[in-house]
């Protein structure tokens, strides 16, 4: 296996990651990256195989994990509740039941409120220049989940405050002050949902959170801890990837003249989280001794999906680095894959594809009043701002 060097903070790799990744593909299906002290897995297909792969899971093996700092307890009684670092049995019982709530039914419903206020927010852009981050990407799913959980618009800003200092975690910039930020945010985001349950028990309504609580499968229900989890990962996972992916698709769409219709929302928006996802590492742990891909794990071993070089795969892609909405293969792990799978891509997919054409079409001149450079966010992969003028 071949080792490779690069700082996932280098202002040319935070730009463009895409040359490294194919350097290490080129290897072959898996790599080492000496910053991460990992095994990576680079193709398509290990991407595809090691996600579906039961060897492999979230959690690290109870004999390996470490203590939690004091410092960052509030932030991880939050994780340890949470669906996306949980694995069989728990996490199939969590998943069954937030499924039995966040129902495609449900989701489907969202596409006039969608549309509705993505006219709101474009009647509200203003003269000149403006960052369009701010303007639309931003504030459109932050508001649809706050509403579909019953929280009032009002507290959008709050949620979205509390999110970005949670998911910072997840970032190769990650620093004390930034651990501490988030062990605030997880501590106040907390306490505002655990009061907001209680009250939701006592008077149920027509929204997300309360049908979360009524939830049951086999008897079992969601404890008030699993309710708050559930609802901080609905929110972070969902308002982050989804803010990316925006950016990074207008981006694309401007810098390419590539247009987009309700008529070609759906292989538009495809091949955006294809050319360039809104997160390029999802990490597995090995369950047991086990060969992939000509490696031999040890139980515990790490090993990073790396979901951006995947999507450039060119055995899958034809001129990978090309944005082409016409592909006939339209392949990619942007929603990770297997029991993991993004519970909110079909609402992802509906934000998108709904926003995006309402946005071009309102604004037949929009175009970039300066370059659009991403942001210093790996694991991470989205704009730090994207300026334009309509």
């Amino acid at each position: 296996m071949q080792r490779f060097s690069q700082s996932p903070t280098d202002p040319d790799f935070v730009q463009n990651p895409y040359p490294f990744y194919d350097r290490m593909r080129a290897s072959g299906d898996l790599a080492w990256w000496d910053e991460y002290d990992t095994v990576c897995a680079t193709s398509h297909r290990a991407v595809h195989a090691l996600l579906r792969d039961r060897r492999f899971g979230r959690e690290i093996p109870a004999e390996l994990a470490q203590p939690v700092p004091p410092h960052l307890a509030p932030f991880y009684a939050i994780e340890n509740h949470s669906m996306l670092e949980l694995e069989a049995p728990r996490h199939t019982r969590l998943r069954g039941l937030v499924l039995r709530a966040f129902t495609t039914r449900r989701i489907a419903g969202l596409g006039p409120e969608i549309a509705t206020l993505s006219h709101a927010l474009i009647d509200a852009f203003p003269d000149g220049p403006f960052d369009l981050l701010d303007r639309f990407c931003q504030p459109l799913p932050v508001i649809v989940i706050s509403r579909l959980l019953g929280v009032p618009d009002e507290m959008a800003p709050q949620l979205l405050g509390w999110s970005n200092a949670m998911v910072a975690m997840y970032q190769a910039r990650r620093t004390r002050e930034i651990e501490d930020n988030a062990a605030r945010a997880a501590s106040e985001f907390s306490a505002f949902l655990r009061d907001y349950v209680e009250a939701r028990r006592r008077t149920p309504g027509d929204d997300l959170l309360s049908q979360l609580i009524a939830a049951e499968e086999a008897g079992e229900r969601l404890s008030t801890d699993e309710l708050i989890a559930t609802c901080v990962l609905l929110l972070n996972a969902g308002h982050e990837a989804t803010v990316h992916t925006m950016g990074n698709g207008i981006r694309t769409l401007l810098e390419t003249g590539h247009g987009i219709t309700a008529e070609t929302a759906a292989p538009v928006t495809e091949e955006i989280m294809r050319h360039d996802p809104p997160l390029h590492l999802f990490t597995r742990h090995a369950y047991e001794e086990v060969e992939v891909f000509g490696h031999r794990f040890r139980r515990g071993d790490t090993v990073a999906l790396l979901l951006g070089a995947a999507g450039r795969d060119p055995e899958v892609h034809a001129d990978p680095a090309r944005f082409d909405p016409g592909r006939t293969s339209t392949a990619h792990h942007a929603f990770g894959g297997g029991p993991h799978f993004c519970v909110g891509a079909p609402l992802a997919r509906l934000e998108l594809q709904t926003a995006l054409p309402i946005l071009f079409e309102r604004c037949p001149t929009l175009r970039l009043a300066e370059p659009a450079r991403y942001a210093d966010l790996y694991h991470f992969h989205g704009l730090e701002t994207l300026v334009v003028t309509t």
